[in-house]
């Protein structure tokens, strides 16, 4: 690291549990942020803050004004661009040292593995359970570690998955849930406090930090100003994806 450097992440250096080694880490890692909303903007922007060198965001959708609540990653001049070069033109502007990758279009059963394969961890940002659970099969399949995260109104949840350790998303969840849409409303900084655990997930990831909200389920009440750790149970030997004889060989939506 040049002289530039060592004063840009200073606050990382000083840190014994971080150091100017852990910060070389966070600069050869590879993070992927797959959608690039209300979770993913601000999960990317400290990702970005703190020196991840490679950062992934996958999104096939545009920016829209009422995006501008919750969507710290964009202004109202990105409206009607795409996200996903919206949000590379912004992290590349921010750090120069963060290197963008910008995938321009959804991920699905037929793209995902090809993507997910390239990176270290994995953030979900998607709004869907379908999108969410084709995430945890592909990161599965991959064997990438994940953090899965979802909000609505007041309220949001968190887990970590490190694939064959720790249980996925069909063994807490079964099958997807589609009947929370898309367009409920929240409240943006609920986005902004799970976005960030999100981003503090993939970093102690890949510094070997500290505990993972891998085997539990954090969830957060705005109103309640609380948070809650649920002890899940152990991975699900008969889990379709993840089990001891797993029936998905393919990522599901």
């Amino acid at each position: 690291m040049g002289n530039a450097s060592t004063k840009r992440y200073a606050r990382h250096i000083v840190l014994k549990k971080v150091g100017a080694a852990g910060q070389r880490k966070l600069l050869a890692s590879r993070v992927l942020v797959i959608g690039a909303g209300g979770l993913g903007s601000p999960a990317a922007l400290y990702l970005a803050a703190a020196g991840v060198g490679t950062i992934g965001i996958a999104d096939g959708d545009s920016v829209e004004l009422s995006n501008l609540q919750r969507q710290i990653l964009y202004e109202p001049d990105d409206v009607g661009a795409l996200k996903a070069g919206a949000a590379r033109a912004r992290l590349e502007t921010f750090n120069p040292d963060v290197s963008v990758e910008a995938h321009e279009t959804f991920m699905t059963p037929e793209n995902i593995q090809g993507v997910v394969e390239k990176y270290d961890f994995v953030v979900d940002g998607t709004d869907s359970a379908s999108s969410k659970f084709l995430i945890n099969d592909a990161c599965v399949m991959a064997r990438k570690p994940f953090v899965h995260a979802g909000i609505g109104s007041y309220y949001g949840q968190m887990m970590t998955c490190v694939p064959l350790e720790t249980p996925c998303c069909r063994c807490v969840f079964g099958e997807p849930d589609e009947t929370q849409g898309r367009r409920g409303g929240v409240i943006g900084a609920v986005c902004g406090v799970i976005g960030a655990l999100e981003a503090m997930e993939a970093i102690k990831y890949i510094l070997g930090l500290g505990d993972l909200i891998a085997g539990r389920l954090l969830t957060y009440d705005a109103l309640g100003a609380s948070f809650r750790s649920i002890r899940l149970a152990g991975r699900d030997p008969s889990c379709p994806v993840c089990g001891d004889e797993p029936t998905i060989t393919t990522p599901l939506g």
